[in-house]
């Protein structure tokens, strides 16, 4: 494999002229009803780039994947660009089996393209390979695989293929299969045709929706320690795509800590604030104890977030506490006793490990987080979180609410299922932007803040501080998400999405605005952003690809939930 990338590579120009001299109608004609009108694709060994670029103008947004830097870099380059008057390309450095850079992106594919690619992959690895393949496809999405039949012309290998080995693929793996019918080569080249094989998967077959109705409706034991564990899974999966460990077939690892820290957030405000209780048990909740939680009162939700620093040596070590024991009564609890049906066997494997409390500061970061251990969830729930939280989130604050409202002492308080609703609401909005909205006043003094949008300056008394992905459906209060912009154009703007022209045209001034307001604070800064944004690595400190992984980050939320597009006028 290695040897075919380094001819592609070598041979970058020659192929990529050869590839352009074709339009994609000419090659591709006999799928293109298959082409979903909107939504991802994946382009895999996207060459010259030709076959993203239709796709991207048909309003598709496209990762295109490419592992020889040569033919990889001249498409980038191409000299129509590569967004055009379409969507955005993204280009990756993958290459099958592994994939590893795409299932980071923690996204499912409308459209997966394979364009003389199959011949490529050796056949011990075809049958890995078509099972990372079919499981990047959304529900209805489609795959598209063109085989090769003739021998190879120089020195790549090309293995010989066959429509029955992928049928046979598709039957272990719950895909439909259509063969179109064989073709002679565009290039007219002697000894050479080609199969198209549409794949498609009818139904993602998880179970993954009766399942979490049955740990939030039917399970036995009603707590809401397991409905306050799925909405911190939920919370995390829609927000932190970069904070999983590792992902297989099967499951998807978290830092236990980060599980930890989004189970303290929902339940501050309930204990500290509002003192609802939360168990019908009268042994009170096992988290909070007296040199932990207890120690902690004066602080509140949004003082808890990823990368946040604890320098005070009476803070540190109680937030350290609170956190392992929030560990510890997850695992002992919830997973414990939230099982698959009839049987006994945990839907959720915690792992703990052991750690010292800090001897100095304490910093929520990805190594903190990590060190409290995994937490892992079944692949299936994973992507069911992800893909349909705005659903799902609802269905559990009202079960939530219903099972504070059942307790006696809550009862005795005559609360109204207004109250608890409103102490189950996330973060508030106006509340986190204080501190961006002082760091713009404190930059004033010194230097000019231009508005993130139109890159005009802001005065005063004239700006807002804007959530660049709206925070009433993806609530995410980092700092490179908080920009500051004319209060007309974030009035203008609302809980809309920016388009990505919108988002390329106003590149260079939040790149500016980043380094201009969080120099000072990277490991902050950063430290969000690679828990926050898609493939991006724990260790990345660069505001380009903060951006890049920013702008694919748009196309996953826009697919996810169908946000009004915003542009700038």
């Amino acid at each position: 494999m290695d040897d075919n990338i380094n001819y592609y590579t070598q041979h970058a120009e020659t192929l990529a002229d050869q590839y352009d001299s074709l339009d994609f109608e000419e090659v591709h004609h006999d799928w293109l009803d298959v082409i979903p009108s909107e939504g991802m694709a994946l382009d895999v060994g996207a060459g010259s780039g030709r076959d993203a670029r239709y796709l991207a103008s048909k309003g598709l947004s496209v990762v295109a994947v490419e592992p020889a830097a040569g033919i990889r870099e001249h498409a980038q380059h191409y000299a129509g660009g590569n967004y055009g008057s379409g969507q955005p390309i993204h280009w990756l450095d993958d290459s099958l089996p592994e994939l590893s850079q795409v299932q980071k992106l923690q996204t499912k594919f409308d459209l997966i393209l394979l364009s003389a690619v199959w011949m490529h992959i050796p056949p011990s690895s075809r049958q890995r390979s078509f099972r990372k393949l079919s499981s990047l496809l959304k529900p209805n999405g489609k795959m598209v695989v063109s085989l090769r039949h003739g021998a190879s012309p120089d020195e790549r290998t090309m293995h010989p293929v066959s429509a029955d080995e992928l049928a046979l693929f598709a039957q272990q793996q719950g895909l439909s299969f259509k063969l179109l019918e064989k073709r002679d080569d565009a290039l007219q080249r002697q000894n050479v045709s080609w199969q198209t094989v549409v794949l498609t998967l009818p139904d993602d077959g998880t179970g993954a929706f009766p399942l979490i109705r049955n740990i939030v409706v039917n399970d036995n034991k009603s707590s809401t320690y397991k409905v306050a564990l799925l909405r911190t899974l939920l919370r995390i999966a829609e927000g932190h795509p970069g904070a999983v460990l590792e992902q297989t077939n099967t499951h998807v690892s978290l830092p236990m800590g980060l599980v930890a820290l989004y189970w303290l957030k929902l339940y501050k405000p309930l204990i500290d604030q509002h003192s609802f209780q939360q168990s019908s048990s009268s042994k009170g909740l096992g988290f909070v104890k007296a040199n932990g939680w207890q120690q902690l009162t004066t602080f509140t939700a949004n003082d808890f977030y990823i990368g946040a620093c604890y320098r005070d040596n009476e803070a540190a070590p109680h937030v350290y506490r609170t956190l392992k024991d929030i560990a510890a009564t997850i695992k002992n609890m919830p997973a414990k006793y939230i099982t698959l049906p009839g049987t006994k066997t945990e839907v959720f494997q915690v792992e703990l490990q052991r750690s010292q409390a800090p001897k100095g500061a304490l910093v929520l970061n990805y190594d903190f987080f990590k060190s409290l251990g995994t937490f892992n969830v079944p692949r299936s729930i994973w992507d069911a979180l992800s893909r349909f939280s705005v659903w799902i989130e609802p269905a559990l604050v009202n079960e939530w609410s219903n099972l504070m409202a059942s307790y006696a002492q809550n009862q005795q308080r005559q609360l109204s299922r207004v109250d608890f609703l409103t102490a189950l609401a996330w973060e508030n909005p106006e509340r986190t932007t204080h501190r961006v909205r002082s760091r713009v006043e404190q930059l004033m003094v010194q230097d000019q803040v231009r508005c993130c949008w139109s890159g005009s300056a802001i005065r005063k008394f004239g700006y807002a501080i804007d959530h660049a992905f709206p925070f009433s459906r993806w609530p995410n209060n980092d700092l490179w998400n908080l920009l500051p912009t004319k209060t007309v154009i974030n009035a203008n703007k609302s809980d809309k999405l920016p388009t990505p022209r919108t988002l390329l045209q106003s590149r260079d001034y939040i790149v500016h605005w980043w380094r201009q307001a969080w120099q000072e604070h990277r490991d902050e800064f950063f430290t969000q952003a690679n828990f926050a944004l898609p493939n991006l690595a724990p260790g990345n400190q660069s505001y380009d690809d903060v951006f890049e992984a920013l702008a694919l980050q748009r196309d996953r939320i826009k697919y996810f939930q169908q946000l009004q597009d915003w542009e700038i006028v």
